[in-house]
């Protein structure tokens, strides 16, 4: 499993013209799945989330958790992030989850982090998705968690 996570003022994804989901200040999440994972990779990597202190203190030093701030989270699927360029020019998605196994660990992540009761906003899996944010930083962060190791 991989996330994107993006420290955010705003954000909102657009599919076909249309706003479907908004957050003020939180995190932006653009999320992938391997072939191999479970959920046990997500409860990693909520946790992780959830509990990064990546905002500012009263003293501007990064102190604080998305839950601290009572941040909000606009999570994005994203099968790409799993694109394999080493042969070629066209990118392989031979590691990513197929579209029936990827929508359902997606919809477990953002029910686990739902019970955080943090306001989680979504687009729309699979759809063709614009998304719009102030990166406030920018604070861009990768976490990756495998069946056999994290990182």
């Amino acid at each position: 499993m991989k996330v994107i996570i993006q420290r955010s003022k705003k954000a909102n994804v657009t599919v076909d013209d249309k706003i479907v989901g908004s957050i003020n200040q939180g995190l932006v999440l653009l999320v992938g799945f391997a072939i191999n994972d479970t959920i046990k990779e997500i409860d990693y990597i909520v946790d992780k989330i959830v509990n990064l202190r990546i905002f500012d203190d009263e003293k501007g030093i990064m102190n604080k958790s998305v839950l601290d701030i009572n941040g909000e989270i606009l999570s994005i699927s994203q099968f790409t992030l799993y694109a394999d360029t080493k042969k070629g020019r066209r990118p392989s998605y031979i590691n990513a989850l197929n579209s029936n196994g990827a929508i359902k660990l997606y919809e477990e992540f953002n029910n686990r982090l739902a019970k955080y009761k943090i306001k989680i906003a979504t687009g729309i899996f699979g759809a063709n998705m614009q998304v719009s944010l102030t990166n406030d930083g920018p604070i861009t962060i990768i976490l990756e968690k495998n069946n056999d190791s994290d990182s």
